[in-house]
């Protein structure tokens, strides 16, 4: 049997994972909103393929943030304190988003729109860009002194390898939204969304192999796990998913490329995963690392926790999987809609 502070990293893991793949392709979308669209209609359409799910696609990032408080409170207090600004100029991309999507139809004058179509696409890129830089940092390893507390710089968070792992969540992100827009979409925008799937996946790859051999030159501790054989799963598995949904978005199957390519992000946190545990946050220096052991809370805080998850989880796949099936199709506009 796992040990309980092993399955809240695998949880915690989910959590993230699940934002990634639902979030990601939403922030995708506005990022690609004044690309894809040129027209008022046509940009209504893009925004409507997000209207119904972008709100619960966020809960996936507060659920993953609870259970991290929850289970390693050390973990939370030092990433948050020593991320603070990237972790507050993330949040006002993220809500300046959803006022976009509310304000952007209310006033039908095309500056007012165009304002707020600037305004939703930069709020986009963001997150997207500060969500890698920040998971860049936690792999790359965070200078901590003897309190295990955060003892860098705002500019030290900028380090080559976290912008690099920044760009990369960016191109992942606008693939992932470019096949929801090739899902939900029709026409010229349909057209236009197939064409960025191709090349933001080209960047994808380019990116992720450059990634690759930095980490493996300079950062080979995340590198000690695949000594296993059974690591290799997540590896192989990415590499066939990502592989495929170019195949399927050439093919003009949409639904089974954005499958594959939720799959290619699942399985490429699921390295990154691999490459930390034990460590939560490596330690840059002298000080000590934050790991699964000595930054969790209390078995009985775990236990507890973890039943709590266990009853509540079910109601958050649940009202996902409800919502998307009640939303299924190609958009349609309507008077409701953005």
């Amino acid at each position: 049997m796992l040990p309980l502070e092993t399955v809240w990293f695998l949880l915690v893991g989910v959590l993230l994972a699940g934002y990634a793949i639902l979030d990601g392709f939403d922030l995708g979308v506005g990022m690609l909103h004044r690309f894809v669209a040129k027209s008022d209609g046509e940009r209504r359409q893009v925004l409507n393929s997000v209207g119904p799910v972008w709100d619960g696609n966020e809960v996936w990032l507060l659920a993953g943030g609870g259970a991290l408080f929850a289970a390693f409170p050390k973990v939370y207090a030092t990433v948050f304190s020593g991320l603070y600004l990237a972790m507050m100029l993330l949040l006002a991309g993220l809500i300046l988003r959803a006022v976009c999507l509310e304000f952007r139809s209310k006033v039908t004058s095309p500056r007012w729109r165009s304002t707020w179509d600037t305004v939703f696409a930069v709020s986009s890129f963001l997150p997207s860009l500060l969500f890698g830089v920040a998971v860049g940092n936690i792999l790359r390893g965070l200078p901590l002194d003897a309190e295990q507390e955060f003892a860098g710089t705002f500019l030290g968070l900028l380090n080559p390898f976290a912008l690099l792992i920044g760009l990369l969540s960016v191109a992942m992100f606008l693939t992932q939204g470019a096949a929801w827009l090739d899902l939900k979409t029709e026409g010229p925008v349909r057209e236009r969304a197939r064409a960025w799937a191709k090349a933001s996946w080209l960047a994808f790859a380019v990116l992720w192999l450059v990634a690759t051999l930095y980490s493996r030159i300079a950062i080979p501790r995340l590198w000690q796990a695949f000594a296993q054989p059974l690591a290799w799963v997540a590896p192989v598995l990415f590499v066939i998913a990502a592989a495929e949904f170019r195949v399927l978005v050439g093919g003009k199957r949409p639904g089974l490329a954005f499958a594959h390519f939720s799959v290619a992000i699942a399985m490429l946190l699921a390295i990154m995963g691999q490459g930390l545990y034990p460590d939560l946050v490596p330690a840059l220096g002298a000080g000590e690392s934050l790991t699964v052991m000595n930054a969790s809370s209390t078995p009985l805080t775990l236990r507890v926790m973890l039943t709590i998850a266990l009853i509540g989880m079910p109601f958050v796949i649940g009202y996902t999987i409800f919502i998307y099936r009640r939303f299924k199709g190609r958009v349609k506009l309507d008077e409701h809609s953005y």
